[in-house]
């Protein structure tokens, strides 16, 4: 007696033509943040310490030739003092 087979015994190679490895999900996703309004303040506020911090100063001399006036003790008399004074209230409007 003869038996004929009735069906493919190797189960690796009857799942090889099912074509389900061929089909591929394509649905497009995409990933997204959102900032909060006090996050993007606090991000500015960063950017901008951080750039006035990295550039150079440009008063240098300024500043040098201030400290060693204000160092002298015959530069600050009343005249500066009253010269100075007035600037101020020119500033607050007085």
């Amino acid at each position: 007696m003869m038996i004929d087979r009735v069906g493919a015994i190797n189960l690796v190679q009857q799942g090889k033509n099912t074509g389900w490895n061929n089909q591929v999900n394509r649905t497009a996703q995409t990933d997204s943040i959102t900032l909060s309004s006090e996050a993007l303040e606090k991000s500015e506020l960063y950017r901008a310490t951080e750039l006035v911090s990295s550039a150079a100063d440009m008063r240098a001399d300024r500043i040098a030739e201030l400290k060693k006036k204000i160092n002298d003790p015959s530069y600050i008399n009343e005249a500066i003092i009253n010269a100075t004074a007035d600037k101020i209230m020119e500033v607050f409007g007085l």
